[in-house]
């Protein structure tokens, strides 16, 4: 979290996700694209970088759905950098599967080769690790010690592997149940795995450090996301089972989401388990709070997704196949941000998910402890004049607006899909013709008081649905969309925005904002 002396500021920013930055093989990675981005970024006075969660992502891409809430994404590991630091050799680098010449511009994502070119890297750096300087060796034991997630992460990591991936509630009855007797006579056979996996996340721990000292010097604050659930086969459902509500077997108990809405009739069923709450609050909430500490050793702000199940959750059946029966449940939302405040120091650097159907104890809850809520502007024009999107409906500064998130289409693609009388409508609002409504609604959040206004890069691109990062309900063509390069269109679009962004902030000097800009982290 930030530390030091600070200054409350007013900002802009874009939400970016390091997989989708260009110039690298394979997807975007923590050396040279990442330090160029933040370099465009301070270069035109825009104050944010936000990024979805940097841990490991599902079979689909998803960084949502983890098999570990506290470890980072191989796929994100710079080779480049390792053999710059000689950790690596460049014959090494010259045979990853990815590192061709590039010729074409890279659009997309490859999962299967990103997990392959990363398990490629663990096994060079186990192997070259014997011949690595003495300090470096010092470093790297001093680095796992004070890891407290690190040795059920690696263990879980290479069970996985060794059993085809299959979930954890399949393997063997001792390892499944994370008997300490079975993992230890199986660990005595696999120290070589084993260590590829350590080193692995102790190099992207340090790029990734690198990375947030760079935007310190630069004036650029990192905005970090955090799923409210993990997935049920991840590390920390197995190595705490008594925390969430699954079963002996690894059956789900109770399960996660939404209820039926206007939207679904069914509701929404994200077959992750719920919190043992009872479990959570007789231990201090150690768990949790070892999440945050985590969170905010990597960025200054953090997003709490679906924020309100911190006030009610919504409580499924573990063998229901929709989330029609069942309950409103009641959470410790309140002793846990109480105990979160106290950790951070007296404030909580905490933004919070609070779209959809909110009800008034989460927006209590929520000003209760200070946290700006979020404000999608797509959501701005059905025509209701009360409707809490519109920009004369969100007052005051504590607020995060948004032209749309990484769950919404481009603004562009939005616009190309509305009925011709939601057309009418925003055209009406923006008085005049819709020519590029990215930007049009940029103008928009600008004429708020909110204290940040954020906008996905590809509507600065004025890119339509081709570039969508993610259809939520949809498991195919997600997670996967990449920058093609830096290019001066990029260069111009974001001195745009640093030209208005500069105009706006100045235009309300003494207002009172979340953010908080330090010359120390």
């Amino acid at each position: 979290m930030v530390e030091g002396s600070s200054a409350l500021v007013r900002t802009t920013g874009v939400l970016l996700h390091p997989t989708a930055l260009p110039a690298s093989p394979v997807c975007g990675s923590f050396g040279a694209p990442s330090r160029a981005w933040l370099q465009s970024l301070a270069r035109h006075d825009i104050g944010v970088w936000q990024l979805l969660p940097l841990a490991p992502p599902d079979a689909t891409g998803s960084p949502y759905s983890s098999p570990s809430s506290f470890a980072l994404n191989p796929w994100l590991l710079d080779a480049d950098d390792l053999v710059d630091e000689d950790f690596l050799s460049a014959s090494v680098l010259r045979e990853l599967p990815g590192t061709v010449p590039i010729q074409e511009p890279c659009a997309s994502v490859d999962f299967a080769l990103a997990d392959l070119r990363s398990q490629r890297l663990g096994i060079a750096l186990r192997e070259a690790w014997s011949e690595q300087a003495r300090d470096h060796h010092l470093a790297f034991e001093s680095w796992c010690s004070k890891q407290f997630w690190l040795e059920d992460h690696v263990l879980f990591m290479e069970l996985r592997r060794q059993h085809q991936g299959l979930p954890w509630w399949e393997w063997p009855e001792g390892l499944a149940a994370h008997q300490r007797r079975a993992l230890n006579a199986w660990k005595g056979h696999h120290q070589e795995a084993l260590l590829e996996h350590r080193l692995l996340q102790w190099q992207l721990d340090r790029q990734w450090q690198a990375l947030r000292h760079l935007a310190g010097e630069l004036g650029v604050l990192l905005f970090g996301d955090l799923p409210f659930y993990v997935a049920r086969d991840s590390a920390d459902v197995w190595s705490h089972q008594g925390l969430f509500s699954i079963l002996q077997g690894g059956e789900l108990e109770i399960q996660s989401g939404v209820p039926p809405d206007y939207f679904s009739s069914t509701g929404q069923l994200w077959g992750t388990p719920v919190y043992r709450w009872w479990r959570h609050r007789c231990s201090g909430f150690h768990w949790w709070r070892s999440r945050f500490v985590r969170q905010w050793q990597q960025v200054d702000l953090l997003r709490l997704d679906h924020f309100r199940a911190l006030a009610s959750y919504w409580a499924v059946p573990g063998s229901d196949t929709t989330a029609e029966h069942g309950e409103w449940r009641s959470s410790p939302g309140a002793a846990l941000l109480k105990r979160l405040r106290r950790d951070a120091g007296g404030s909580l650097p905490l933004v919070a998910e609070d779209l959809g159907v909110i009800t008034a104890d989460v927006e209590a809850l929520r000003d209760q402890f200070g946290l700006p809520g979020m404000k999608i502007l797509q959501f701005a024009f059905d025509g209701n004049p009360s409707n809490p999107y519109l920009p004369e409906n969100i007052k005051g500064h504590h607020w995060v607006v948004y032209t749309g998130t990484h769950d919404n289409p481009t603004t562009l693609g939005w616009w190309q899909q509305l009925d011709l009388d939601i057309r009418e409508r925003v055209a009406d609002r923006l008085k005049g013709a819709v020519h590029a409504p990215g930007w049009q609604l940029l103008e928009l959040g600008l004429a708020t008081e909110a204290c940040l206004v954020m906008t996905p890069v590809q509507d600065l691109l004025h890119l339509d649905d081709a570039a969508r990062f993610n259809t939520p309900g949809t498991v195919e063509g997600n997670w996967c969309w990449r920058l093609s390069c830096f290019d001066s269109a990029l260069d111009g679009a974001l001195s745009g925005y640093g030209e208005r962004g500069a105009v706006w902030g100045r235009s309300l000097e003494s207002a009172s904002g979340l953010l908080t800009a330090s010359a120390s982290r």
